[in-house]
């Protein structure tokens, strides 16, 4: 059992859980991910990545946004409540090393996990620029943990209420023409944000890492789920990743696999939302708004 220490609510879905994993904590590196499961015996497990940790202090961040009925429940959880099982890390670290300049992209919820990233190229003796977007203010994240660390900071929203107006393939577009352009870019977000900033690198030839979060089930490879093809060849993210050369993914064939729960995860995410509405006004049988 894993103590949650610290509860957050980024957003309306958006929320930040430290928890007390102190193996995990002081073996994990950037990059790495875990699987979360609420119960003992029969609870799905979800892939989190590790947006943060302390080894001294034996806790490790998860940032997620509630989609399905796994999310919304480990949604209304609080500190002092408890996970049942966290497994990891997970994954192979983000490979570190002084390349000069790194530009690092994160859209959304993936800004949370690109945060350890930043840090670790930044403690290797690298310039670390980030460009953070967003659809509005109210959803960006991690702003001031990245103005921490990073040498040049760039916010982008699609509505313009925060930073500069438009996506973050505008600056990584920029950047790469600059008088300094990156050695080495890494993209953390929706996949096809990634498949985007894969694109606006490749005509400059700069190396593009970027972090998939497919279907898992078991983390080890076996069931198959988190399989995408990268360079011609099926790879699995759980274990041969979860990050990738963003230029050899085959991006149209993984979305289209990530789609393939998306009806249930819409209506997981409904019903959730109906059933906290129903005990926010007391009626515990779930019938707000009509019959269940």
């Amino acid at each position: 059992m894993h103590k949650i220490l610290e509860k957050k609510q980024f957003s309306e879905e958006v929320f930040y859980l430290r928890v007390a994993a102190p193996e995990i904590a002081r073996n994990r590196k950037a990059g790495q991910f875990v699987l979360v499961q609420i119960d003992t015996e029969f609870g799905e497990r979800i892939p989190l990545t590790i947006a943060d940790a302390d080894a001294a202090e034996g806790w490790i961040a998860l940032v997620f946004q509630t989609v399905g009925a796994t999310t919304h429940r480990l949604a209304l959880k609080n500190p002092g409540d408890s996970v049942a099982a966290i497994l990891g890390p997970l994954g192979r670290p983000t490979h570190i090393e002084k390349v000069g300049t790194v530009v690092c992209v994160g859209g959304g919820i993936g800004v949370a996990p690109l945060y350890p990233i930043v840090k670790a190229y930044k403690a290797a003796g690298n310039t670390v620029k980030v460009i953070m977007g967003a659809r509005t203010k109210d959803l960006v994240i991690f702003e001031r943990e990245m103005r921490a660390v990073a040498d040049e900071v760039t916010v982008v929203t699609d509505d313009g209420t925060h930073g500069r107006k438009g996506l973050v393939t505008e600056p990584l577009k920029e950047a790469c023409e600059s008088a300094t352009p990156p050695a080495e870019a890494v993209a953390i977000g929706p996949p096809v944000m990634m498949k985007f900033c894969a694109a606006t690198t490749k005509p400059y030839g700069v190396h593009t890492v970027v972090s998939l979060n497919t279907i898992m089930i078991d983390g080890t490879g076996m069931c198959g789920g988190c399989r995408v093809t990268v360079g011609g060849k099926t790879k699995f993210v759980c274990v041969d990743g979860p990050e990738f050369d963003g230029h050899l993914v085959d991006w149209d064939n993984m979305m289209m696999r990530m789609k393939a729960y998306k009806p249930r995860e819409e209506e997981a995410h409904h019903r959730c939302h109906m059933e906290m509405e129903a005990e926010r006004v007391g009626d515990p049988d779930g019938k707000v708004g009509g019959e269940k």
